[in-house]
């Protein structure tokens, strides 16, 4: 009997790749991983293979397993991804796409005509002269790291001395941070997520909020439309991610995520179609899902690495204290402020959610014990 079921391969093993198998087993598609190592949160529990992502031969071996080829982080290099392209395997998002999501300069240069920070790229603090100011390294930056508030001349100057050329933008007091996700497919069907507010503690996001509940009604629309003009602007297929900061009635764009994010996660749960499934279905080709909510809001939690090492103790007092918890633990390392899992609750209430959720997350850290 001929199968035509597609493997897919996802570059990368970490916990979005985890996140993917239960969607792609429900689906009858096969997954194949390119793991830095057999304890990577996703290579844990689905078919993978370990090698190097950086390495151009490893990763066309890994190519010609799968029928379609996907990213779970940026972290790849644009040339190992054009020369895929070049040997003729089916990569999405393309590296046309996918360079908007590693250089944030050129993000910034093919985006102008939205509205955003007014930026620049630099290499010495002369002739700088606005603070406050937010620098940020052009490529991998992520979760706080690549990215500085800048009050003065001087801490420029010790930054570039430290990373090279950075892009600088203008500081938005913005009022509250958003993040739209968006699915695109190859033939142009596009749909979008309602928008999610996110919570950020240090650089980091701790929870997000869906619907965004400061969020207008038209500013609503305005954001979803604005993420589907980028998508089709730059052509992605798969799920993508757009940051935007609020500003009374001003959208800024602020980054782009060419794979499923952190602010999506809440989808698994609160969505007919949650955005692990929607990009399967993206990359490739298949009709997109419904992406309506299933209650009227949904708040998840990000648990990060704190006091406590033993993840599967809390279960015991979390899930008897609030049955309707979801829990989804990505297996890594404990440590400091590190995302090791997240908690999705759905319900009517923002305030009562939110609270309930925040509790989650302190008794899973350590921070408190009751």
């Amino acid at each position: 009997m001929s199968d035509s079921f597609p493997t897919l391969g996802i570059i990368g093993a970490g916990q979005l790749a985890r996140m993917s198998v239960p969607p792609a087993a429900a689906l009858g598609i096969k997954l194949l991983l390119l793991a830095q190592s057999t304890e990577d949160s996703g290579a844990q529990i689905a078919n993978h293979i370990v090698g190097d992502f950086s390495d151009l031969a490893t990763v066309i071996d890994f190519a010609k397993k799968c029928d379609v080829l996907t990213f779970e982080h940026e972290l790849i290099p644009l040339s190992i991804i054009k020369s895929l392209e070049a040997e003729g395997f089916v990569v999405r998002p393309s590296s046309k796409a996918f360079i908007f999501s590693q250089d944030k300069a050129q993000m910034r240069q093919r985006l102008s005509h939205f509205l955003a920070p007014k930026s620049r790229v630099v290499m010495s603090a002369k002739g700088v002269d606005e603070y406050p100011l937010i620098a940020k390294s052009i490529s991998g930056g992520y979760d706080g790291r690549g990215v500085w508030k800048i009050e003065s001349r001087q801490e420029l100057t010790q930054i570039i001395a430290e990373v090279g050329k950075v892009l600088i933008e203008e500081f938005i007091d913005f009022d509250y941070e958003i993040a739209v996700m968006v699915a695109r497919s190859p033939h142009g069907q596009a749909a979008t997520w309602a928008p999610t507010q996110t919570v950020q503690v240090n650089g980091i996001c701790t929870m997000t909020i869906t619907p965004a509940p400061e969020l207008s009604h038209e500013l609503s629309m305005k954001a979803q439309k604005l993420a589907l003009d980028i998508a089709h602007e730059i052509g992605v297929v798969g799920v993508m991610a757009v940051e935007i900061f609020v500003k009374g009635e001003e959208l800024f764009i602020n980054e782009l995520a060419m794979r499923p994010h952190n602010s999506g996660h809440w989808t698994i749960e609160g969505s007919v179609t949650s955005q692990f499934e929607q990009h399967l279905r993206a990359v490739l080709d298949l009709p997109l899902g419904n992406p309506a909510m299933l209650a009227p809001v949904a708040v998840m939690g990000n648990i990060l690495g704190g006091k406590k090492v033993d993840m599967y103790r809390p279960y015991l007092h979390l899930m008897a204290r609030d049955p309707d918890l979801k829990f989804h633990l990505y297996k890594k390392e404990v440590r400091l402020s590190r995302k090791i899992g997240h908690v999705n609750l759905l319900g009517n209430d923002v305030l009562e959610l939110t609270h309930r959720v925040q509790h989650a997350l302190d008794y899973m850290s350590g921070e408190i014990d009751e």
